[in-house]
């Protein structure tokens, strides 16, 4: 059974797409196998790679049962309203599992949530993370064990150190193995430069964390190689058009 989240304050869940092209606000879709919840980044007017990856996921996943909401978090903290949108799942969509995918804010929102008993997956895009506290409190990444997380940085991002994606990562892979990063070289918090390759990775990595568990050559290797090699894979040109083909 899931856990259950405190009442998040305006925290509302954004029109439901996908699930063989139903569209819906309310109420249940019978045909719902999985639910992704994105969790958009702090400005409105930056809203990075969020829009284009929401309409891929529909396209690719849309016949197989998958859901796709944004999560607004109103007034309170971004993970309180993560951990709300998780029940909120559940309660429409019942048993199914859930990944939290979260840009910037959203991404650090994402992690920090994950501990959630619907949630079976993260994908974490340019997150903005706080250092790992060092007055001996509980390992902040006790959360992600047992989940499939995903963390995706650029290199040249001057909002959201990239470093400290790498160092959580690492922290991350002690105690849970299904944990990768890939650098995006060149590429800055908006990831626009490689836009379309990030939302193809970001994809092939939802679509097997939560469906199939199977994933392209790159995820897999980045999985199943040791640190510092599978948290610093770097993200190839062309990445989508090399699955399609």
């Amino acid at each position: 059974m899931a856990q259950h989240a405190p009442p998040a304050r305006g925290a509302r869940l954004g029109r439901a797409a996908g699930a063989n092209g139903s569209v819906s606000t309310v109420g249940t879709v019978s045909t719902v196998n999985g639910v992704v919840l994105l969790l958009p980044g702090a400005s409105r007017f930056s809203p990075g790679p969020v829009r284009p990856l929401a309409r891929a996921l529909g396209r690719a996943g849309g016949a197989q049962g998958l859901v796709t909401h944004t999560v607004l978090h109103g007034e309170g903290s971004r993970e309180e309203a993560a951990a709300w949108a998780a029940d909120e799942a559940v309660r429409r969509y019942g048993d199914v599992p859930v990944c939290l995918a979260g840009y910037g804010a959203g991404g650090g929102a994402a992690l920090r949530a994950a501990g959630h008993d619907a949630v079976n997956s993260v994908l974490a895009l340019a997150p903005c993370l706080a250092e790992a506290p060092s007055d001996g409190s509980p390992d902040p990444v006790k959360q992600l064990a047992g989940r499939q997380v995903l963390i995706v940085h650029g290199t040249n991002d001057a909002r959201s150190d990239p470093e400290s994606s790498f160092r959580l990562a690492a922290r991350a892979k002690k105690a849970n193995r299904s944990t990768c990063r890939f650098e995006v070289h060149s590429d800055g918090h908006g990831l626009r430069e490689h836009q379309a390759e990030v939302v193809a990775l970001a994809v092939d990595f939802v679509l097997g964390a939560v469906f199939s568990g199977r994933y392209s050559r790159p995820v897999t290797d980045a999985l199943a190689a040791p640190p510092p090699l599978g948290l610093r894979m770097p993200l190839a040109s062309g990445f989508g058009r090399s699955l399609r083909g």
